[in-house]
């Protein structure tokens, strides 16, 4: 287990300079000068913009900006916004709470559906709910974020009026983050509403990141469950009388959960991407919405720092996922 760790590691390296050369190359790609858009519609003179491009450091070849790029990574420098003057790092602590919080929500709205519908269909194997079921989580794990995001705003927020359009909590309150999940703010606030407020301008969101992950567990724990229902000790519990809850639900369930959790696991990687579109279309002020805004201003720190920051965690939890596996079951050797 320790050398799987320490190779796990290893690779992590070659994977992060790799993320590091994409997000510089890709910002660069995109037409637009960002000191052009800093200067707006009034334009700037010639003399200025060379000397915003010394500032910056855009006067130099790009080999030269892209280790200087490097030097900063390593020092724990990822630079500071061109648009706002803060420290790329900073601002991505202080938006990735809500990022979080949506993905928390989302993982947790998936497990508590997709799970217990993967294993209903896996008991009614081949019926007709079976079909019903598998056939909804293909549908929803085809549907495309930004349309499933605007047709529930349509629906429930512009023609049934019970959930809010956008944004994390109503305007009428107000009160310190003290630990950036507004959830757990607004009750600490302790000013009437603030919870349900919160919680209210969650559901959409929520539904939305979580519909693909929820399609995916679920045929997951379907596959996962009919291979497990087979094997000779569940016919052997079923032989002694057991219950067939007891039979689904303890024996089968517990060894069928190994892949399961190693899925929900991976499904961070897509919470991350699709918070991306999730936060656009609800205006959630997370890291998603941020890296949108400055793929637009051409803020070429953020960009870089944002898709380094993002991947980083994404590598992070894939690596506690096959640490987590491993533990789990121990008929894993990693070697």
């Amino acid at each position: 287990m320790l050398r799987f760790l320490l190779y796990r590691i290893a690779l992590l390296i070659p994977t992060f300079v790799g993320v590091a050369i994409v997000a510089f190359a890709f910002i660069r790609l995109l037409p637009g000068d960002p000191i052009m858009l800093l200067a707006g519609e009034r334009g700037m003179s010639a003399e200025r913009y060379a000397a915003l491009q010394k500032v910056y450091g855009y006067d130099q070849p790009i080999v030269v900006q892209f280790f200087d790029y490097l030097v900063g990574i390593l020092q724990g420098d990822l630079g500071t916004s061109i648009v706002t003057k803060r420290p790329v790092l900073g601002e991505f602590l202080t938006l990735f709470p809500a990022t979080l919080e949506l993905s928390i929500c989302a993982i947790i709205f998936a497990v508590a559906i997709g799970l217990p519908l993967g294993i209903l269909a896996a008991v009614n194997r081949g019926t007709w709910l079976d079909q019903s079921i598998m056939g909804t989580a293909l549908v929803g794990y085809s549907m495309p974020i930004f349309w499933w995001g605007l047709l529930l705003i349509i629906f429930f927020s512009g023609t049934l009026g019970w959930t809010p359009v956008s944004g994390r909590i109503s305007l009428l309150y107000y009160f310190p983050q003290v630990t950036g999940f507004m959830l757990i703010d607004s009750l600490l606030s302790g000013q009437d509403g603030a919870f349900q407020s919160a919680l209210s301008h969650l559901i959409l969101p929520t539904i939305v990141l979580g519909t693909i992950p929820l399609a995916v567990i679920a045929r997951q724990t379907r596959s996962a469950m009919l291979e497990v229902l087979s094997d000779d000790y569940v016919r052997t519990a079923r032989a002694k009388g057991l219950r067939p809850l007891r039979v689904v639900g303890v024996h089968a369930l517990r060894n069928a959960l190994i892949p399961v959790v190693t899925v929900i696991g991976l499904q961070v990687g897509v919470l991350l991407a699709g918070a991306i579109l999730t936060e656009t279309i609800f205006s959630w002020p997370g890291v998603g919405k941020w890296m949108v805004d400055s793929v637009f201003k051409r803020d070429y720190p953020v960009v870089q720092g944002g898709l380094l920051l993002v991947a980083g965690v994404v590598m992070i939890v894939n690596l506690l996922v096959d640490l987590l596996y491993g533990l789990i079951n121990p008929r894993i050797r990693h070697h």
